[in-house]
């Protein structure tokens, strides 16, 4: 009977990776996703995603299951955003220099227009996005472009499903009121 030779390279044990990684794995893009909608066009989502594991790997032990690990995500994501959010405001406000809306855009063709057009809308529903509460502005992102359910998006804010439907209705009013406003100001 032959012996059996086993190759080096083959037999070489693949690390099991760490409770962060295998959570980065499987929720990266779920994270990266509410990051960019929660934070708007002008938003820096790749560092705020990395901040965001980066608290993971803190807390990971602090971790104790009371609640589901995505809950437990969104609240360190929607932390981060809310955070770099405010900063970028101060940013803002302490710098006069703002970015005009087609500023990189090139307009030689059609296509460029509609780019254009897409950008500056964008750009106004987040500018009223902006001037919205916290709660309002959150749970209606995540209802009408995360397209999660009410039921989901209460178990994401921890909070009834009354007060997401309530949430839901003041924001739309205040989404209405804001973009009328700042259509009339341009």
């Amino acid at each position: 009977m032959p012996a059996i030779r086993l190759d080096p390279v083959r037999a070489i044990v693949r690390p099991v990776p760490s409770p962060v990684e295998a959570i980065y794995r499987e929720h990266g893009a779920t994270v990266a996703r509410w990051v960019v909608r929660l934070g708007g066009p002008r938003f820096d989502a790749e560092d705020a995603v990395q901040e965001v594991f980066a608290i993971v790997a803190e807390r990971i032990s602090e971790f104790r299951g009371d609640a589901k690990l995505r809950t437990w995500l969104y609240g360190i994501t929607e932390n981060v955003v809310s955070e770099q959010r405010r900063r970028a405001r101060v940013r803002r406000w302490f710098s006069a220099r703002a970015t005009e809306a087609g500023e990189h855009v090139e307009a030689s063709s059609p296509l460029a227009f509609e780019a254009l057009e897409r950008l500056q809308a964008t750009r106004l529903l987040y500018a009223a996005l902006d001037r919205m509460r916290e709660p309002y502005r959150s749970a209606l992102i995540l209802f009408e472009l995360e397209e999660m359910s009410g039921e989901e998006i209460s178990e994401l804010k921890r909070v009834k499903i009354a007060t997401v439907w309530v949430w839901l209705h003041r924001a739309r009013a205040q989404l209405a009121r804001h973009l009328a406003d700042l259509t009339r100001s341009r």
